[in-house]
């Protein structure tokens, strides 16, 4: 009788954790969202056709500081409606805003046709 009571109280700590985790995931998303939109340019988001920059910093910071400060269930209605608008920005804002913006001088990271040294191309 005592082996299955610690038994299923190791099993509620294991599944404690496991939703502590996927809390932690999602305050983790909003955050990169977060700071990806805040460090997007202004203009792109009209450029886009999406809402304008602070629309969407403030649709993804208040979800992120109520998930924080106030929501510790994964299963929360305030987490899922700020996963849904997290969701919404990387899937759909992003990319549209990422395409409206011009490529920085240089080039970017990881695209391999670019043969550009400290002093100009190689």
């Amino acid at each position: 009788m005592v082996t299955q009571l610690a038994l299923h109280g190791a099993l509620i700590d294991a599944f404690n954790w496991v939703l502590f985790a996927l809390w932690a995931v999602i305050v983790l998303f909003n955050l990169f969202a977060l700071v990806d939109c805040a460090f997007r340019r202004g203009d792109a988001f009209p450029a886009a056709g999406k809402q304008t920059k602070p629309f969407w910093v403030v649709i993804l910071a208040v979800p992120l500081a109520l998930d924080y400060f106030f929501a510790r269930s994964v299963f929360s209605f305030i987490v899922i409606l700020g996963l849904v608008a997290t969701t919404t920005y990387v899937v759909d804002v992003r990319p549209a805003v990422r395409a409206a913006t011009p490529p920085r001088r240089g080039g970017g990271r990881g695209k391999g046709d670019n043969h550009m040294g400290p002093y100009g191309p190689w």
